[in-house]
């Protein structure tokens, strides 16, 4: 190397200072799938609302019938119909009973449904849909004929048979809840499986050997939770509701059993004389109603952002 060519490349490169060298660097945080998702579910203030207002619900339908000095059947013929005060928040309704242990109490009742409706909805719809959606062809076309007979017959009549054969209990409630509610998380998981299936990960994994079953729950389902779970989330509420209209209207569950529905159906009586009792149970349904979609559509946004 020339004399020529050394002073080129010196005056070419210098060395940094210690000071310099790490000038330009960004620290970036390693993230799990779970908090990224939280970061920015916690992003759509409504959905934060409504997490926490769903888990203080669940919480007070826990502990107030607990703590309560008064039983969810407990009467006091000396304080019917009885204004808010504090001794009881909520008044009284037409037999001397507590509303707000009544309505605390309903809220298990109602959320129980729900949430076990939806869990049955989930376990089904992800079985047949990811089945049906997986093999395809002449398998998927009688599946999905199968869910068209279903789905024509109005879900009204499921509900009327199962009631009247079962009875009027929690458990024939969820059951005739769940016999067509079902569809959509089917419909749901067909559609994201029928479009996973041929994507590389999926084929990668059939080359290697893995089996049917591992291909379609470990990285089929896997990979399309994001929908599933908003899907999930918005079955809650129409089941609460569903279970309130049907008790409302007088077809529900058993009288002696005090859901929202039945709380409300009871007040209907005294909607003129004493109209602020059918607000409690109301207000519930409502409130939670709503605070499950705002969860739904937040989880909604947050997981289609990480996808």
């Amino acid at each position: 190397m020339t004399e020529k060519e050394l002073v080129l490349t010196d005056d070419m490169f210098e060395l940094l200072d210690e000071s310099e060298k790490n000038s330009d660097f960004i620290a970036i945080q390693s993230k799990t799938f779970l908090k990224d998702t939280w970061d920015r579910f916690k992003k759509n203030r409504l959905a934060l609302i409504g997490l926490i207002f769903l888990t203080l619900m669940i919480l007070a339908a826990i502990i107030i019938p607990m703590v309560s000095p008064y039983g969810y059947e407990e009467q006091n013929m000396a304080l019917r119909n009885a204004l808010p005060s504090l001794e009881h928040p909520f008044g009284t309704d037409k037999l001397g009973r507590d509303i707000l242990v009544r309505v605390m109490y309903g809220a298990r009742i109602s959320l129980a449904i729900g949430f076990a409706s939806a869990g049955i909805n989930l376990v089904v719809g992800i079985i047949y849909g990811g089945v049906s959606g997986y093999l395809g062809g002449k398998v998927d076309m009688v599946m999905m004929r199968i869910i068209d007979i279903i789905y024509s017959v109005p879900s009204i009549l499921y509900t009327l048979l199962i009631l009247m054969v079962f009875g009027n209990n929690i458990l024939s409630m969820v059951i005739a809840i769940s016999i067509t509610s079902w569809i959509q998380m089917a419909r749901q998981v067909r559609t994201q499986v029928m479009s996973l299936k041929e994507m590389e990960f999926a084929m990668a994994a059939k080359v290697l050997g893995a089996s049917h079953m591992r291909i379609l729950m470990k990285h089929l389902v896997v990979n399309a939770l994001g929908p599933i779970i908003v899907c999930l989330t918005m079955m809650v509420p129409n089941a609460i509701f569903t279970e309130a209209f049907l008790s409302l209207v007088g077809i529900g569950l058993d009288p002696l059993i005090p859901s929202w529905g039945r709380l409300a159906n009871d007040c209907r009586q005294l909607l003129f004389t004493y109209p602020i009792q059918i607000i409690w149970p109301i207000a519930a349904i409502c409130m939670t109603v709503l605070s499950l979609n705002f969860i739904g559509d937040g989880l909604g946004e947050a997981l289609e952002a990480k996808r």
